[in-house]
């Protein structure tokens, strides 16, 4: 399995800390957001990865991380996003990367408590399709800016809804993914979405149509370190009181 960790975007939630840098590279607690992400897929035993930016930063990354190997990376590639097209878009860019082999897309301003080790082993075990991680989320009016899974009385997910008025659960999508080579082919057949870009939802909601996508509920605090400047410090906190990535 590789690894695709998406970095880029404005960060226009995060203004105006990210007039001067790309906000993956902001620190949450003493050391660089990305760092995060690497170190999830790392402990989830997926060593061989690309990183997807875009932007005027985008040199950065490689002056930051080089060839991974000091992040505990076996192999980095990197990959540069011309202009913003949706989450989608960047993921096409690792397609000859990642090649026949099974993926792992975590968006890179995603901080766990918990390791993922266990949805990784999970997605191992699966013999076809995508898998999607979720969390717990109480808080209705949270609710409403992320993706939510539409749950029916089996406990399957029968749809995603994306920042719904009227959320129809109580678990939302986080920024976890896991995909088998057809992926490939469904990005090629997308079409942009109302905001012109390419949505990972639609993504997400093909395989649900096709029967094709499982899921994991993840224990412990999930954030969007990007969502809003009051999430990018809860983050903080979380990480500087109690630490991430936990083995459990």
């Amino acid at each position: 399995m590789k690894g695709v960790i998406l970095a880029g975007g404005t960060g226009s939630r995060l203004h105006p800390l990210t007039r001067i840098t790309n906000k993956h590279l902001l620190p949450i607690y003493d050391r660089p957001m990305i760092s995060y992400a690497i170190e999830a897929m790392i402990q989830a035993g997926v060593s061989e990865m690309m990183l997807v930016t875009g932007g005027t930063h985008a040199g950065e990354f490689l002056r930051l991380l080089g060839n991974g190997q000091e992040f505990g990376v076996d192999r980095l590639f990197y990959a540069y996003q011309e202009k913003p097209g949706g989450i989608a878009e960047a993921l096409s860019l690792a397609e000859r990367f990642v090649g026949g082999d099974r993926s792992m897309v975590m968006l890179g301003d995603n901080v766990f408590e918990r390791s993922l080790r266990p949805c990784v082993d999970a997605f191992a075990r699966q013999a076809h399709g995508a898998r999607v991680v979720l969390t717990h989320e109480a808080d209705r009016e949270h609710l409403r800016h992320l993706g939510v899974a539409h749950l029916n009385g089996a406990r399957r997910i029968e749809r995603i809804v994306e920042k719904p008025e009227d959320p129809p659960s109580e678990y939302a999508v986080t920024g976890v993914y896991f995909y088998d080579e057809t992926v490939w082919k469904v990005l090629s057949e997308l079409q942009p979405s109302r905001r012109g870009e390419l949505e990972i939802t639609d993504v997400n909601n093909w395989y649900l149509d096709h029967g094709l996508i499982e899921y994991d509920v993840i224990e412990g605090f999930w954030g969007d370190a990007g969502e809003s400047m009051q999430a990018y410090y809860e983050v903080q906190d979380f990480v500087r009181e109690h630490g991430v990535n936990q083995e459990t």
